[in-house]
């Protein structure tokens, strides 16, 4: 090439190059990443949507590619993005919402890095009132119990009973404590009843049991003695609380006191129960209690009987049993001196009540205890009836009036290793923590606190 021509071509590229920048058009309408004039629009602005679980659709179109997105993990967006000048339907599928309240989500949708657009999604609430208890156990006396509704709407109460009232009957949004009182049960038996609580629709039903006080003796038997626990205090005179160390017996982990404990008691008397609350302490000892009526006469013979309510939990050991009046324990050792277990039952075995008869020749040490289990449906957490009937030639014991053990003194034997209940014993009532048989398959702690509930002890004697 000569150096003339090849002097010309070059100065024709120079001169070409403003037209090749300008390939592409007027970068004002270029949705480049950053770029101001991006546009997005939506159809519809918003979404809204009940509280069940839904499928909701959103059109998008932008000038620009974009991408969706959100930080609501109750939210998921099929697809995530579109092409500029596309309507694309976005699917926005929503999770029941099981909450109390309303929820929000922002759809955010992004171009170049930046948020163009946010739509918003609100789902709304079931309106819901829920109270703390299912049911209501209360005693024979005028008594109160309480409950707390916990709501997200208006709410009110209502009874079939006349005999309950409740305070406040209405409430709304947030935690409400309900007062409930019912006069006193001057029938027979338990009388039972319903509490509706109502929230919009929502109807809720709370199941109210009231027992009776009134004192059914077994035929040729007379009231000698009883505690109905409708004193506010567990009576000194009648009863002797036990104070011992942990292992004292049976390697049971309890510390069993009559003082108070980090403001709580062992053993309270309130609403017409007693109740003996096994806890643990700040000290991280577990406290519980144990009491006994009368140990220093009892009683020779008799219909001794109980109801009961036993707690929940692996480690409770609850019991109700019996044992011999002043005992010179040098002569007359455990278990030579006899021992009556009413009943008992252990959290381990949930609702299987037992009965034991204990002696020097039959003993569970010697695994020649006579004794008997039953299954007894909602002994944990309900009131059922526990009963001895002890005469100079037997003993039975009963579940809600059905034979649970009897044994004999012509079938065990006339000896006092065989058979010593011949002279007077005591009822005991406690509730223990671990040990040989409470602790058989070990314990749970995060059962505690939990309550044994005695509505009462009688004793009756033949007339």
């Amino acid at each position: 090439m000569k150096k003339t021509n090849f002097i010309i071509w070059i100065f024709s590229i120079i001169a070409s190059f403003p037209l090749m920048a300008s390939c592409g058009g007027d970068s004002k309408d270029d949705p480049t990443p950053g770029n101001q004039n991006v546009t997005v629009t939506t159809t519809p602005d918003a979404l809204t949507t009940g509280p069940e679980a839904a499928v909701l659709e959103l059109t998008v179109r932008g000038n620009a590619d974009w991408a969706i997105r959100t930080d609501a993990d109750w939210v998921t967006l099929r697809p995530s993005g579109g092409v500029k000048d596309t309507d694309i339907k976005v699917q926005v599928s929503v999770k029941e919402n099981s909450a109390m309240d309303e929820r929000n989500a922002t759809l955010d949708i992004v171009s170049g890095g930046k948020t163009i657009k946010s739509v918003t999604l609100r789902q709304g609430y079931v309106t819901k009132a829920t109270p703390s208890v299912k049911s209501i156990t209360m005693g024979g006396q005028a008594s109160s119990a309480s409950f707390t509704v916990t709501a997200n709407a208006d709410w009110s109460l209502t009874s079939d009973a006349s005999w309950l009232s409740m305070t406040p009957a209405k409430g709304g949004k947030g935690d409400t404590v309900v007062e409930v009182k019912a006069s006193e049960n001057d029938q027979n038996s338990t009388r039972e009843a319903s509490i509706y609580l109502v929230c919009g629709d929502d109807k809720t039903e709370i199941k109210v049991a009231q027992l009776s006080d009134a004192v059914e003796a077994p035929e040729g038997y007379a009231l000698v003695w009883s505690d109905e626990f409708n004193a506010g205090l567990v009576p000194s005179s009648d009863w002797t609380i036990e104070n011992w160390a942990p292992g004292h017996v049976n390697n049971e982990l309890q510390t069993y006191t009559s003082k108070e404990v980090d403001g709580k008691r062992t053993l309270e008397v309130k609403d017409g129960f007693l109740y003996i609350n096994c806890f643990k302490g700040n000290d991280g000892k577990i406290y519980s209690g144990r009491m006994n009526a009368r140990p220093n006469t009892g009683w020779l013979y008799g219909y001794f009987e109980a109801r009961i309510n036993l707690p929940k939990g692996k480690g409770t050991w609850p019991a109700f049993w019996m044992m011999p009046s002043n005992v010179d324990w040098n002569k007359n050792p455990w278990p030579y001196c006899g021992e009556i277990d009413i009943m008992e039952e252990v959290g381990a075995n949930p609702n299987y009540v037992s009965s034991s008869l204990h002696t020097g020749n039959y003993n569970h040490t010697k695994g020649t205890q006579k004794t008997h289990e039953m299954y007894c449906a909602g002994a944990e957490g309900e009131f059922h009836v526990y009963a001895c009937e002890w005469t100079e030639e037997e003993i039975v014991t009963y579940v809600d009036g059905k034979v649970q053990l009897r044994a004999t003194k012509a079938s065990m034997g006339a000896d006092h290793d065989s058979w010593p209940f011949h002279y007077a014993f005591y009822p005991i009532l406690n509730l223990a923590w671990g040990g040989d048989w409470g602790g058989y398959k070990g314990v749970d702690e995060n059962a505690l606190p939990v309550s044994m509930i005695v509505d009462y002890v009688r004793i009756f004697q033949k007339k």
